[in-house]
């Protein structure tokens, strides 16, 4: 009998200590809730939305490009290397840009001018976040003071002095220009740029973006230098 109670005794202290220890554990390490507002949910929503509309219209610029491709092949093959040719010389910025844009002037605040404070060079840093912006919103081409920026474009610090192509930036004010596909693309391009926080940090360096208006022509001259070609091999005919 005595054994039989003592059985049970320690079933039930087994069962409220278990129980003990899940409350603990459940109190220490808490399940983790998404606290975001309905708001937040939405904007992120939104982006996920138009990222995906972009997506969706270059693939299918990228399946009309192909079937074009394809047509053109069987019609003349010649005709259609050279488009492709000219169209990848195009894409990486070895021909003149002609199309809509805006300009971007960079110069001095007009705080630093006021107490006679030295004018200095933009730091490589703030131009590599400027060209980052500006390629976030889909440039289709960029000059920085008069220097064509391609996708093997370097800026560096060489002696002190802010470095695109290995050729030095004067010091501000100059100009950067930008092409885009569309007028509506330089629109809005000018809108985000408005609105994003990347003047402030100018402002911190004593320089000032002035993002102007879009139009409907901008000439960007294409790049003028050797493109490294390190890692690419020419293949034999035949091969």
């Amino acid at each position: 009998m005595k054994k039989t109670v003592y059985i049970r005794f320690s079933l039930i202290l087994f069962i409220v200590g278990f129980m003990l220890a899940v409350q603990y554990n459940t109190v220490q390490k808490p399940e983790e809730r998404d606290t975001r507002d309905v708001w937040t949910i939405r904007q992120e929503l939104a982006k996920e939305t138009e990222l995906h509309s972009e997506l969706l219209s270059e693939v299918r610029v990228l399946e009309q490009t192909i079937g074009k491709y394809e047509n053109m092949v069987n019609e003349s093959p010649k005709t259609a290397l050279n488009e492709t040719v000219m169209q990848l010389k195009q894409d990486i910025g070895l021909t003149d840009f002609s199309g809509p844009g805006l300009t971007i002037t960079v110069e001095p605040s007009l705080e630093s001018i006021a107490v006679g404070q030295a004018v200095e060079g933009i730091t490589p840093d703030l131009l590599v976040r400027l060209v980052n912006e500006i390629n976030r919103f889909k440039a289709k081409a960029i000059e920085v003071d008069g220097k064509r920026m391609i996708h093997s474009s370097a800026i560096r610090d060489v002696n002190g002095r802010t470095t695109v192509n290995n050729l030095a930036i004067k010091t501000a004010p100059f100009t950067i220009k930008i092409g885009t596909s569309t007028y509506d693309d330089a629109k809005k391009m000018y809108n985000q740029l408005k609105a994003s926080s990347i003047g402030d940090d100018f402002y911190i360096d004593n320089l000032k973006l002035s993002i102007g208006e879009p139009v409907n022509d901008i000439n960007i001259e294409a790049f003028d230098q050797t493109i490294n070609k390190q890692f690419l091999f020419e293949i034999p005919g035949g091969e």
